[in-house]
C-alpha cells in the first residue's frame, strides 16, 4: 500500500505541478488583496478537489453517457490555456489590470480567476482527469481505492499550500523579476497548452 501511495502520490503531483501553478497564479491575482487572493487560492483547491473526485469515481460512467471522449478535453483544456498563455506572454492583462484598479478604489471585488483558469483546466486539467482515472482502474478494490485518493489529498493539500503562498514570495521577488518569470511561465504555459492539443489530436485521429 505504501508503495501504491507513493506512486499515485508522484504520478498526480507532475500532472497537477503545484510548484508550476502557484507563480501563474500570482500572477493571475496580482493587485488582489491578500485575503481575497487566498480564499480565491483555497476556493480553486477546493473545486479541483471536487472535479477530480467526480471524475475519480464516475469519470468512465460520465464520459460514456454524455459520448465525449478524454481526448476532447486535451484539446478544448489546450485552446483555453492558450489564450491564458497569450495574455501572459505579450501584458495584455497590463491593461486590465490598471482598469481593475480604479474599480478596486470602489469596490474590493477582483475577477474571479478560481473557477478558471484556476481550478480548471490548470489544477483538475486533462492530465489530471486522465492521471486520476487511470489510477483508479488500475486500483483492486476498496482498500487501493482509498489509498489512491489519499495521494490525490495529499498533492490538493500541498497545491492550497503553495498557491497560498505564492503571491507574497513572487512580491519579494520585485515587479521586474515578476514580470520575466511570468513571461517565461506563458512561454511555458504555451508550450503546454499545445502539447494538450497535439496529445488531444493524436489521440482523435492517430491512435
Amino acid at each position: 500500500m505504501t508503495e501504491l501511495f507513493i506512486s499515485a502520490f508522484i504520478t498526480l503531483f507532475v500532472v497537477i505541478d503545484p510548484p508550476g501553478c502557484a507563480p501563474i497564479y500570482a500572477g493571475l491575482t496580482k493587485g488582489a488583496p491578500p485575503a481575497q487572493a487566498r480564499n480565491m487560492a483555497l476556493r480553486a483547491s477546493f473545486i479541483a478537489t471536487v472535479i477530480l473526485l467526480i471524475f475519480a469515481l464516475f469519470g468512465e460512467d460520465l464520459l460514456s453517457a454524455l459520448h465525449i471522449e478524454l481526448n476532447s478535453f486535451r484539446i478544448a483544456g489546450g485552446l483555453m490555456l492558450f489564450f491564458i498563455a497569450f495574455d501572459m506572454v505579450f501584458e495584455k492583462r497590463t491593461q486590465r489590470r490598471e482598469e481593475r484598479a480604479e474599480k478596486v478604489a470602489a469596490s474590493p471585488e477582483i475577477e474571479d480567476v478560481s473557477v478558471f483558469p484556476m481550478a480548471m483546466p490548470m489544477l483538475a486539467g486533462p492530465g489530471a482527469i486522465a492521471a486520476v482515472m487511470l489510477l483508479m482502474n488500475e486500483a483492486n478494490g476498496l482498500e487501493e481505492s482509498l489509498v489512491v485518493l489519499a495521494a490525490l489529498g495529499a498533492v490538493l493539500v500541498i497545491t492550497a499550500a503553495a498557491l497560498v503562498s505564492a503571491g507574497p514570495l513572487i512580491r519579494l521577488l520585485g515587479d521586474r523579476v515578476e514580470a520575466v518569470i511570468t513571461r517565461l511561465l506563458g512561454v511555458l504555459l504555451a508550450a503546454l497548452a499545445a502539447q494538450y492539443v497535439i496529445d488531444g489530436l493524436k489521440g482523435s485521429f492517430w491512435s
